[in-house]
């Protein structure tokens, strides 16, 4: 632990990152989520791995259960794909994870530009912008040790809720996990006071480029008939692995757009699911069928949103 955390020391104070340019990704750093969505059910929390890899300037936080999801699916198309090579009209069907994440957006933190952006997937990536809120720590002089991470404790009301998060001073990212972030350190731990939302830590490793991998966003790749590998786009579902590369960055084929324009395309989607990817894929000159388990959600609802009466964001009470 204490060499990973020399490593990361000693790379961030000498890398220097341009703005919103690829960053170089030092570190990855897993976490638990542990989230209490239904308080009528405060017995049955949800839980989910989740990942930060962070930089000197740039970070991104994703989903860990979703990237192993998107990798399983990237095995099925592939060996569909082989078993219909030569077939004009392809026939993908793909068979989804029951258990859906909860944390459905990428949160991109710049810390120069005190920049954040999200990203969503709805059959394209969209990306929407906005300035990264001004978080008020108030660092405390409690001490604790995360599996021999030594943290100071810091306290805040942010997004509806009362934090306590407790951050590595000898780890200098100013990141950490959801939209927690401006700390002199590493966030490795936080939770609100009523313990309803709980990042917890889970390990952090430095980024190696011999381990790294990083797959076009929407690409599949396979043996060609010549034997050689080719690739092929794959429209409408995320199966990059990008965020095990050696860089954070932004994916070259995203669209911006507002919060209010992707909440209308959002609500399409909800409503039809098949219907939906149908139509997009007919605007993209895509054709062949595709078939989803996945059923349509209730009238009105978006993704969770019917089985989760207690977001991670609220609104403060005036």
């Amino acid at each position: 632990m204490k060499r990973i955390l020399t490593t990361c020391l000693a790379t961030a104070i000498l890398f220097s990152a341009k703005a919103q340019e690829p960053d170089k990704a030092l570190a990855r750093v897993r976490y638990t989520l542990t989230h209490v969505t239904d308080t009528t059910q405060r017995d049955k929390p949800k839980v989910e791995n989740l990942l930060l890899v962070t930089g000197k300037n740039a970070s991104v936080f994703t989903s860990y259960d979703r990237l192993n999801q998107a990798q399983n699916m990237q095995k099925q198309i592939q060996e569909q794909m082989k078993n219909q090579i030569g077939n004009g009209n392809m026939k993908i069907e793909v068979k989804s994870e029951t258990k859906v994440p909860l944390t459905q957006e990428d949160y991109f933190f710049f810390a120069n530009e005190h920049k954040m952006i999200t990203k969503e997937r709805v059959f394209n990536n969209y990306l929407v912008e906005e300035p990264a809120a001004a978080i008020d720590w108030k660092i405390l002089k409690d001490t604790m040790s995360f599996s021999g991470v030594a943290c100071r404790k810091a306290t805040a009301h942010f997004k509806g809720r009362n934090w306590i998060a407790w951050f590595a001073p000898e780890i200098p990212f100013q990141s950490g996990p959801w939209k927690l972030n401006g700390l002199p350190g590493l966030i490795i731990e936080a939770y609100d006071d009523k313990k309803e939302v709980k990042y917890e830590f889970a390990g952090i490793e430095n980024v190696k480029e011999a381990n790294a991998t990083d797959n076009a966003d929407g690409e599949v790749k396979m043996a060609a008939p010549s034997g050689g590998v080719s690739s092929v786009k794959i429209m409408g579902m995320d199966i990059s692995t990008t965020y095990l590369g050696p860089e954070i960055k932004l994916p070259a084929n995203a669209i911006k757009t507002t919060r209010k324009e992707l909440d209308k395309l959002k609500a399409a989607r909800d409503k039809d699911p098949q219907g939906f990817m149908q139509a997009q894929m007919a605007a993209n000159g895509m054709q062949g069928s595709f078939k989803t388990n996945q059923a349509p959600r209730p009238t009105g609802t978006t993704a969770n949103k019917a089985e989760i009466n207690n977001p991670i964001e609220i609104e403060d009470k005036k």
